[in-house]
């Protein structure tokens, strides 16, 4: 059975200003991290591949895999000094199941894994498409118990300020879409 909360990747999503904005903002967080110094032969990007997987392969500078399996079921092979999981865990049934793969797979004590998803936000403005949307204690929480530590943590907004001026709904998006994101260790 076709997982109804996983994003299809095609014109309409490569083309949403929301997704330009929020690659910009992920690599503005990379860069204040200690592990863009590492040498790596190959990195992990979760999900299928999108622009910002090219772009994730420019900044470490060795080449990204995507995973094709069921994340939920799945298990993960390989070794990686760095993993990304930018807006995967939100579409899962089982996110718990993924972090623990994960950890199997990051090699070394320098080794990270960054991760974004959207805040919770109500009912009314969350996404279809999301399966689990968190608030910040419930992410933490999630990390705790695959056994990562956050080093770094942000929010931002995925949206041009007068997009929140067009209509009642876009001016309650101003207040509760954020997106959060997070470097982590496996501790």
């Amino acid at each position: 059975m076709p997982n109804s909360c996983r994003t299809v990747i095609d014109e309409a999503y490569l083309n949403d200003p929301a997704h330009r904005i929020r690659w910009k903002r992920t690599l503005e967080f990379l860069q204040g991290s200690s592990s863009s110094a590492l040498r790596l032969s190959s990195g992990l990007d979760l999900g299928e591949r999108t622009p910002l997987t090219a772009l994730l392969e420019q900044y470490f500078g060795c080449p990204f895999e995507n995973t094709a399996v069921d994340l939920d079921l799945e298990p993960l092979t390989g070794s990686f000094g760095v993993v990304t999981a930018f807006e995967v865990l939100e579409h899962l049934y089982n996110p718990l199941h993924a972090l623990l793969e994960v950890r199997h797979l990051l090699a070394g004590d320098d080794a990270r894994l960054f991760v974004s998803m959207p805040l919770r936000k109500p009912p009314s403005l969350a996404s279809p498409d999301h399966f689990h949307e968190m608030t910040r204690s419930e992410a933490l929480s999630l990390f705790s118990r695959a056994g990562f530590a956050v080093l770094r943590s942000a929010e931002f907004r995925i949206r041009h300020p007068l997009f929140y001026l067009t209509g009642v709904k876009p001016l309650l998006r101003a207040w509760y879409e954020k997106v959060q994101i997070y470097e982590l260790a496996v501790r």
